[in-house]
Formats: C-alpha cells, sequence, structure tokens
C-alpha cells in the first residue's frame, strides 16, 4: 500500500535502476512500518522538467500511504533526500517530495480496499 514515484531528469543506466528501485522499497518499508510485499516504486527517469529557472540534476516525488504520519513524512523526506543525493548526485535543495496520508477505505487492492 505505500507508494512512491520518483520523477528525475536524471538519466540512468539499466544497471543503476534495479538497485535504485531496490534501495527506495526498502527505504518505504523499513519508515512505514509496513510489509514491503505492499511497497510500490514507480521511476520514470531522463524526464523533462525544470527548478529554480534549470534543468540541473532534479527529482519530484509523490509518496503516498496508509496511516502515513508527519514524524514519517519528515524521517522520509530525510532517508530519501540522502539516497538520491549519494546514487544519482541530485542535490537535496534539488529535491521536492509530497505526501499523501490515504485512508484505507480509498486503496483498493486484490479486488476490495483496505477497510
Amino acid at each position: 500500500m505505500p507508494y512512491l514515484k520518483l520523477t528525475t531528469n536524471t538519466p540512468l543506466n539499466n544497471l543503476e535502476k534495479p538497485d535504485l528501485l531496490k534501495q527506495l522499497s526498502q527505504l518505504i518499508a523499513t519508515e512505514t512500518g509496513k510489509p514491503e510485499n505492499y511497497v510500490l516504486i514507480e521511476l520514470n527517469e531522463n524526464s523533462h522538467m525544470l527548478f529554480a529557472g534549470t534543468s540541473n540534476p532534479l527529482a519530484y516525488l509523490e509518496c503516498k500511504s496508509i496511516g502515513l504520519t508527519t514524524v514519517q513524512a519528515k524521517s522520509i523526506s530525510s532517508s530519501i533526500s540522502q539516497c538520491l543525493e549519494s546514487l544519482l548526485a541530485i542535490k537535496q535543495e534539488r529535491i521536492y517530495i509530497e505526501f499523501s496520508n490515504c485512508p484505507g477505505e480509498f486503496w483498493g487492492w486484490n479486488g476490495s480496499t483496505f477497510r
């Protein structure tokens, strides 16, 4: 049920993608306390993007989960920013993350919802 969508203008090679996806999946599972088998990660790389008037490396992320707290959001923001700076050389001040706490009854899976 946790969902993380990463959109970046940084191109990745085929060797970098699986490692990045796995690290983000583990990070989100750990930070939300949810089983990794429910975590969904989406990667959109090499997108045409502009931030603060430049196309220097940047990232925009959407993080949604049932029961997401403000404390978790702050911790996830720090962890993701460090991860992207380390793996993709994107400066933390060029990363925006939008967080959403989605009610279980509005999150569908396996032909039903979580409530």
